[in-house]
């Protein structure tokens, strides 16, 4: 799909030292992490919509966060969040169908009933898919991430009329997008282990999806990424 290149300065990350923004003067504010996989699905989503306009971005330092986003933001205290129409809600994969049903842009969703029909599928799944990898990091990787690098690399061939999952850029490649991301850069640093190998289609798919700007633009840094997920869930 053809997305709106929009380069964008990212704003000051907020701490327990910021000023909370005027909330709910109309401004759309969607609350993310810049390290958050995801905040990063919705921020995505913004992106190549290109709401970059129409949806400002308030990041929040998840390791000092400021007390106002607790208590007159978002109770759950995590992000994402979305501010819209004087209300607050939250959920990744529900706020990336929200927020591709409810603003202008190209659809995230192709009107085929048989591509709606996976599409809710490999969303589904994508729950599994983390829970597979990141509860089994300091196991036996080979048997548990294999499995679901697979499951990716046969979803991939179900439709040939294009490199994503359902063929065009949708909402699946953004639920899967930022832990793929992920996965390439730890699994190889910390196992030496390559998820493309063997898996041509998801080879691909990583070098279609580094084209789109609008996901470009929304990449961690993969050293500050290794550090973070090796204290997290490797110490």
């Amino acid at each position: 799909m053809a997305t709106p290149s929009v380069q964008e300065t990212r704003p000051p990350v907020l701490d327990s030292t910021s000023q909370p923004p005027n909330l709910f003067d109309g401004t759309t504010r969607l609350y993310i992490s810049y390290v958050c996989p995801f905040a990063q699905r919705v921020w995505i989503t913004r992106n190549v919509k290109g709401l970059q306009d129409k949806i400002a971005l308030v990041p929040i330092d998840l390791e000092n966060r400021p007390a106002w986003y607790k208590e007159k933001v978002y109770p759950e205290n995590k992000v994402p969040a979305l501010e819209h129409n004087n209300k607050v809600i939250g959920e990744s994969l529900d706020l990336v169908k929200y927020v591709d049903s409810n603003f202008e842009g190209p659809s995230l969703l192709p009107d085929d009933p048989e591509k709606q029909k996976y599409a809710e599928e490999l969303m589904a799944y994508s729950g599994t898919f983390l829970k597979e990898i990141f509860g089994n990091l300091k196991g036996d990787l080979e048997k548990h991430a294999g499995p679901q690098f697979d499951y990716l690399e046969k979803g991939l061939e179900k439709f040939d009329d294009g490199p994503f999952f359902l063929g065009q850029f949708s909402q699946v490649d953004i639920a899967y997008a930022p832990f793929i991301e992920r996965f390439q850069i730890l699994l190889q640093e910390l196992f030496n282990y390559d998820i493309t190998s063997g898996r041509p289609k998801l080879a691909k798919w990583i070098e279609e999806v580094n084209k789109l700007d609008g996901y470009k633009q929304t990449k961690v840094e993969p050293k500050k990424m290794v550090d973070l997920y090796k204290k997290k869930f490797l110490a």
